[in-house]
């Protein structure tokens, strides 16, 4: 029979707030976030800092967790996802769409751009995301339904609509930092 690492009650109560719990909590998953950090991040450097930035997020985040057995895969995604700003950081990348988007050589790209190429690079971004994702994206925000009207015309609640809204324009600047990046790297 399959025990959980994470004591369910445990997580409950740290999501409730109870200061005990949380610190608990953040002990008992630092042994798994290091070894996930270890096994991630491409430096060793980095492997403290992914554990210390996880470690502050699950503490401002745990009261955010919505099912509680997967708190393992949420650490994990946490991880990998530090890693990968890590190493675009050591790269001299911008590991962010805002930080991208006010380097001068894009922000001179950008200006040369056609308004025709910039619409098709928006559209191949567009068309990049899942359909659920992206038909949640066109209606809110190319055509400006309100979130209760998206959830309406597509049957679902306004929490989901709300969800992968976010999720979509997340992967959106995920695909912008990417074009951006790869952009530099053909210059």
């Amino acid at each position: 029979m399959y025990t959980p690492k994470y004591d369910l009650a445990l997580v409950d109560d740290a999501r409730n707030g109870d200061k005990q719990a949380i610190l608990a909590l953040l002990d008992l998953a630092q042994p798994d976030i290091r070894r996930y950090a270890r096994r991630s991040c491409s430096a060793s450097d980095d492997v403290d800092d992914v554990v210390q930035e996880t470690l502050w997020l699950l503490y401002r985040r745990v009261g955010t967790l919505r099912a509680l057995g997967s708190i393992s895969g949420w650490l994990l995604a946490v991880v990998r996802r530090e890693c990968l700003r890590m190493a675009m950081r050591a790269m001299g990348k911008p590991d962010n769409l805002n930080d991208a988007l006010l380097n001068p050589a894009n922000v001179d790209r950008l200006a040369h751009l056609s308004q025709d190429e910039l619409r098709l690079d928006l559209s191949r971004a567009i068309q990049s995301l899942p359909e659920h994702y992206r038909e949640v994206i066109i209606l809110r925000d190319i055509e400006e339904m309100t979130i209760d009207e998206v959830a309406a015309s597509l049957n679902l609640t306004r929490e989901s609509i709300k969800g992968r809204l976010h999720r979509s324009r997340a992967l959106l600047r995920e695909y912008l930092l990417d074009w951006l990046n790869h952009y530099e790297l053909e210059r």
